[in-house]
């Protein structure tokens, strides 16, 4: 009996050795990949248009930037989910403080910090496809706020996090960026072009690369976007701008998110979005 006992606690023992081995090789895949040194590319930053700089503080409300980095882009803790992790948005005016022209536009269109390491849940995914003068107005207008504020803690992951990382479950900013760039939206042509730019860089970020969908959180998936087929465009301004279906039922995170950031949208921008996912529903794509 005492042999039997003797080689059970080497059992467990081992398990439980073993167990370490295998939280530390995670830890150790996801440290690295969170904490990489990214060698940024240089980026091309044009001279936005008078009318540019005049929209940017709009463009940073449909753009959600205030929905994560809070009033005043002062930041905010924008993501809390236990085990997984506690992510803040940065204080941009203190940012723009130290980071140069060059590294606040590595950070929008490359999801890559001033540090140069990778950025989490920054949807540089869509924002990589905004043009060189409407990222050079974007950062004219984020300059052009009061510094103050604190600056936001550390981003902290926990062991579900780190797994996720290690298995390639929860992707880097700049593994979305790339990803992104490969598997682009179709191309329907300059009449719906403006359409296309407005969904590429706002809505691809929830509805997937394709606009096919994706799971956004333990069970919330978003829906296709060839619903969007199934709306005139009176309802889906009504929908776009307060995320209400047209039987009138809230449409959850999509709803939040129209609420918040899509209700800055002048009418041409939706009808150039609805004409482009009208097109897409019609073609099957």
């Amino acid at each position: 009996m005492s042999k039997l006992l003797r080689w059970t606690a080497f059992g467990i023992g081992g398990l439980v050795i073993l167990g370490a081995i295998i939280v530390a090789v995670v830890w150790a895949i996801s440290t690295h990949k969170l904490n990489a040194q990214i060698q940024a590319k240089p980026e091309t930053l044009g001279r936005p248009s008078a009318e540019q700089i005049a929209d940017a503080d709009r463009q940073l409300g449909v753009l959600g930037c205030a929905g994560c980095h809070g009033k005043g882009l002062r930041g905010a803790k924008f993501l809390d989910i236990p085990g997984v992790a506690r992510l803040y948005a940065p204080n941009l005016t203190l940012v723009a403080a130290r980071a140069s022209d060059q590294q606040l536009a590595q950070s929008i269109r490359q999801g890559i910090g001033h540090d140069g390491r990778p950025l989490l849940v920054m949807p540089s995914e869509g924002y990589q496809f905004l043009t060189d003068t409407e990222v050079s107005a974007l950062i004219a207008a984020i300059r052009k706020l009061p510094k103050g504020g604190e600056v936001q803690p550390r981003v902290h992951v926990g062991l579900k996090g780190h797994l996720g990382v290690a298995t390639g479950e929860f992707s880097t900013t700049p593994e979305l960026v790339a990803k992104y760039r490969q598997e682009r939206i179709p191309d329907y042509g300059p009449a719906l072009a403006r359409g296309k730019h407005i969904v590429e860089v706002n809505c691809a970020e929830c509805h997937g690369p394709k606009l096919r969908g994706k799971e956004l959180e333990p069970g919330v998936t978003s829906p296709d976007l060839i619903v969007a087929g199934a709306y005139d465009l009176e309802q889906f301004r009504i929908m776009l701008r307060t995320g209400v279906s047209p039987s009138g039922k809230d449409i959850g995170l999509m709803g939040r998110i129209a609420r918040r950031d899509f209700k800055y949208l002048k009418d041409d921008e939706i009808d150039a979005i609805h004409a482009y996912l009208v097109t897409r529903a019609e073609r099957g794509q």
